[in-house]
């Protein structure tokens, strides 16, 4: 499916699935969907992608772990999650229990293939799920910080053991810093991949000025030192790497960054998004991504 296969106020078939239309709630932005449930009517949603899900639970990055900027947000959350057994007892089967018609998208991390592996069959039998979107934009810890993405070795094993260890469809999200996202894109296809998210944040380091911090000390803004940049000026990056992966694949493209507007979708799915994510701009605005919606079903 193309993104030119994407029109204003039809449902959208993708991932042996059928979504009311192309808006998702980016990973890491909107919790296991409880968390906005009092704020956003989440089933007037295409979907959401859930936040990370690694094998333990993850407590994450020392605070402070957010800081805002002109450009948009600095963060280091440090992937913090409650683990995969409390994700499989408790947050899949409220997502099941209140969602009617937006779809569910598992965002899975590791330090290692084998973590991935387990949590991919732990979770294949949660019926709510639809896909499982593998960030492998995350550190690799086992090959001195190093992406999953980022070797072709790492990156053929680590989606192909997925791929084979469920019947459900696995997405791939890359970094925006790889040389050439197309090329690996392709790699992640040919070795099983059912799509492609792109893009994950730039990297970024922001320091306290003098004024708040001394003359003589600048500490770095977040508990972590330097993280994850998001936020309007990510939207020509993700543009652009949606049209390289549509141009080296033929699976849908889920994209990602700096969506603020209804223009902003279509230009993602002008370059060849099927689906679309908002994570920042819904941060700011949790109500965003519906009226987004909304705007989008109108045509």
């Amino acid at each position: 499916m193309s993104g030119t296969d994407v029109h204003a106020g039809e449902p959208i078939a993708a991932f042996g699935s059928t979504f009311q239309n192309p808006i998702l709630l980016a990973s890491g932005t909107a919790g296991f969907g409880r968390e906005l449930a009092d704020a956003v009517d989440l089933d007037a949603l295409g979907g959401l992608i859930t936040k990370s899900v690694s094998p333990e639970p993850r407590v994450g990055h020392p605070t402070p772990r957010v800081a805002e900027f002109a450009g948009g947000m600095l963060n280091a959350i440090g992937l913090a999650n409650p683990g995969v057994e409390a994700v499989a007892r408790q947050e899949l089967p409220w997502l099941a229990a209140n969602l009617a018609r937006a779809r569910v998208l598992v965002s899975v991390v590791g330090a290692t293939v084998d973590d991935y592996v387990t949590v991919v069959r732990r979770l294949s039998d949660q019926p709510v799920v639809v896909a499982f979107e593998l960030n492998l934009s995350c550190p690799n810890t086992a090959r001195g910080g190093e992406h999953f993405g980022a070797n072709d070795d790492v990156l053929r094993e680590l989606v192909g053991r997925c791929r084979e260890a469920s019947a459900r469809p696995v997405v791939a999200k890359l970094a925006p810093t790889l040389s050439d996202i197309g090329r690996t894109a392709r790699i992640a296809v040919e070795a099983g991949a059912d799509g492609i998210t792109v893009v994950n944040t730039m990297p970024g380091l922001l320091f306290e000025d003098a004024a708040s911090a001394g003359p003589d000390r600048w500490p770095a803004r977040l508990g972590a030192g330097n993280g994850g940049v998001s936020g309007p000026m990510l939207l020509p990056i993700g543009v652009l790497a949606t049209q390289r992966v549509r141009e080296a694949t033929a699976v849908p493209v889920i994209g990602v960054g700096g969506i603020r507007s209804v223009g902003d979708v279509a230009q993602y799915v002008r370059a060849g998004a099927t689906l679309v994510a908002i994570g920042t701009a819904g941060l700011a605005d949790p109500r965003l991504p519906e009226r987004l919606a909304e705007r989008w079903g109108r045509g």
